[in-house]
């Protein structure tokens, strides 16, 4: 297993015991944290495994951070809506 796959296993392990905590702002600083740093990595995987295996640690990725990704796609139709009416 390259070093990548194993970097992005504990991210996402790190991932699941960070929402298993209780948290009074409902993890929005970790999901950013996250966020922050699973994006370089899944460059990395893609660099190190191609598209296929960087797909899925993208998916599963997602399945965790399911509502900032929610978030984004609300953003983006939002986005999109307002340009296609003028």
């Amino acid at each position: 297993m390259s070093p990548s796959l194993i970097t992005a296993c504990v991210w996402l392990v790190t991932a699941n015991v960070i929402a298993m905590f209780p948290s009074k702002h409902a993890h929005w600083p970790a999901a950013y944290t996250l966020i922050a740093i699973g994006l370089p990595l899944l460059g990395w995987v893609f660099w190190e495994n191609g598209p296929w295996l960087a797909l899925v640690v993208l998916v599963a990725a997602a399945s965790i951070l399911r509502w900032p990704v929610r978030y984004l796609f609300r953003w983006i139709a939002g986005v999109a809506r307002r340009r296609a009416e003028g």
